[in-house]
């Protein structure tokens, strides 16, 4: 039998790791049928080695991050801890971006999406592909909200959402909305808070269409295991 292993990033924040249990929750009451486990790359337990431990032998493992672009832990980090752990495991996309996560964004901001002006802000990424990633998130908020969404980081190069906020204001906004492209709350949902914004809307947390969304990667690494199997 598969299983979904959701790998969330980790936080020493309690909320955060609550958010992640909940939305692996939403997943296993879309599919009572599967198995579903958790487990994060740093900080909060159970660590990948543990939750691999910790399933039946024989299980075939499908890892989905629970992240929101490409970048280290996806391409480098979760494969190594898995084949550290002895697991034979496919590692699933992440789940940004993607129209899914745009509804979420937007329906998190509420009446804050009438501000002046819309940021979307993010952690960062050293990889130039997860920038890349946040961009295109940017763009599709900026579409379904009918305006231009710049975008800002909090951590690691690029764009520093701080100046992306100043910049808005400078512009002429009187009020400045920041959406939060982050999975779950913790260290880096504080830094969005600090940038100054009027309004700062909570991380994506716990939503069905992100549940829906889990289990479309895991289905996509399924099939394409499938198929590598075959060919």
């Amino acid at each position: 039998m598969a299983v979904l292993l959701g790998v969330a990033h980790g936080t020493r924040d309690p909320a955060g790791a609550a958010a992640i249990r909940g939305l692996l929750a939403l997943v296993r009451e879309a599919r009572p049928d599967l198995a579903v486990a958790e487990s994060y790359a740093e900080i909060t337990r159970p660590s990948v080695a543990a939750a691999v431990a910790a399933l039946p032998p024989g299980r075939q493992v499908f890892a989905v991050p629970l992240l929101l672009g490409r970048g280290y832990h996806v391409f480098v980090d979760i494969p190594a801890q898995l084949a550290a752990a002895g697991a034979e495991a496919a590692v699933a996309r992440p789940l940004g971006p993607h129209a899914a996560l745009t509804r979420v964004l937007a329906e998190r901001l509420g009446d804050a999406a009438e501000a002046d002006a819309v940021v979307l802000g993010a952690a960062g990424s050293t990889d130039p592909r997860g920038v890349a990633d946040v961009a295109a998130a940017a763009r599709m908020l900026g579409r379904r909200l009918g305006r231009q969404v710049p975008f800002g980081f909090v951590g690691g190069p690029g764009p520093k959402l701080a100046d992306v906020v100043a910049r808005a204001r400078a512009g002429g906004a009187r009020s400045v909305a920041v959406a939060s492209y982050l999975l779950a709350p913790g260290f880096f949902q504080g830094r969005l808070v600090a940038t100054g914004a009027d309004a700062v809307a909570p991380p994506l947390g716990a939503h069905p269409e992100l549940a829906a969304l889990v289990l479309r990667r895991f289905d996509e690494a399924r099939v394409g295991a499938r198929a590598f199997a075959l060919s």
